[in-house]
């Protein structure tokens, strides 16, 4: 049994803000075993002296794309998958480096990536992902520009659907079910669908509502069936409500909620992943890194609500969890959430929320 002994450390729970110093914690395959303040007896174990620095619960990024290798989603398809691949091998070492050691794949992360890190061919943090994201045909997973021709598929049962590395097209009751289940065939933890108009996609407007009712309800109810849940990206707050509505349980961006929506979300349970850095980043550095004209347009419009729409959720008391979204090279900037976030919340409740049972 393998046995690492921390020694001489400051302890956060995850709750409180007066941290236990000169603690010595005894962690065995993972599980913390012993811990206090008087000597632990293990001599098989490995000793690490913390010298007093603090010791935590692993952090936990809620909304990442391991294989978006570039801010031009176009240009991430053209790459091919092993340059994607190799983009995740490296996104996901740096996530575990600044302490992350859950991640939330929310889109295009699969079996053979969570394989890959399970069998130890890299190290990485806990895998979790929701395979390709359900999006309608013009919806916020579809990104073919305006000029490129349409796929028209036969109405036949035995048509494919149309997918890219982080989507799959999937319209109508029949199509959204047999996609899901493919999905969740593939060992999906949740699934997600494009409940709105997004960023990064071309053609839809961002206040756009996506799917009908009784397509999201179909999509919820196969996850119901398979034990899990359904996310929905969402931005605008009619999005948002009506996706709550019909069942999902975890709303990704949320950016330009309001008062009355946030109020609902927070009655009915749901969470929402606010993801702010990705927006500011994008404002930043868009227009250097590429970003399509259109799509850079369209963030700088959330931006101007991002911040204040999260606000609007922590007064209603929405359950919010941590999430950056970042494409490209700027999963570096992974750490500067918190940062943003500190415009909202106190220090101590962006962490607390990482281990609070909600």
């Amino acid at each position: 049994m393998a046995q690492l002994l921390f020694k001489n450390a400051r302890v956060f729970d995850g709750t409180n803000a007066d941290c236990a110093e000169g603690m010595n914690v005894l962690v065995a395959d993972g599980l913390i075993r012993e811990m206090g303040t008087g000597a632990i007896t293990a001599p098989d174990a490995q000793v690490i002296d913390v010298g007093g620095r603090t010791l935590m619960p692993g952090l936990i990024d809620g909304h990442i794309h391991a294989f978006a290798s570039d801010v031009a989603v176009q240009r991430v398809e053209g790459l091919g998958e092993t340059y994607r691949t190799a983009h995740a091998v490296r996104m996901l070492q740096f996530a575990l480096n600044c302490g992350f050691t859950t991640v939330r794949d929310i889109g295009g992360g699969n079996y053979s990536l969570y394989r890959a890190m399970a069998d130890g061919l890299f190290q990485g943090p806990r895998f979790l992902y929701s395979g390709k994201i359900m999006s309608m045909t013009g919806g916020h997973g579809d990104f073919r520009q305006l000029e490129d021709r349409p796929r028209y598929e036969s109405v036949c049962a035995c048509a494919p659907l149309v997918f890219n590395c982080l989507a799959v097209m999937a319209d109508g009751v029949d199509e959204v079910i047999k996609a899901t289940r493919e999905e969740l065939r593939q060992g999906a933890h949740c699934i997600k669908l494009m409940g709105s108009g997004g960023v990064a996609s071309p053609t839809d407007p961002i206040w756009m509502n996506q799917y009908r009712e009784d397509e999201i309800r179909a999509i919820v109810n196969e996850c119901v069936e398979r034990r899990t849940y359904a996310a929905a990206h969402c931005h605008g707050a009619p999005a948002v409500r009506r996706c709550v509505d019909f069942g999902v349980r975890c709303i990704e961006h949320g950016t330009l909620i309001d008062a009355e929506t946030a109020a609902f979300v927070a009655e009915k349970g749901a969470y929402i992943v606010p993801t702010m850095i990705i927006v500011k980043a994008l404002v930043e550095m868009g227009r250097k890194l590429g970003f399509p004209p259109q799509s850079q347009e369209k963030a700088e419009f959330a931006w101007k609500q991002a911040v204040s729409g999260m606000d609007l959720m922590r007064s209603a008391g929405v359950k919010i969890c941590f999430g950056t979204d970042l494409l490209g090279s700027l999963y570096t900037r992974e750490c500067e959430e918190f940062t943003i976030r500190r415009e909202v919340f106190t220090p101590l409740e962006p962490f607390k929320s990482f281990s609070r049972n909600q």
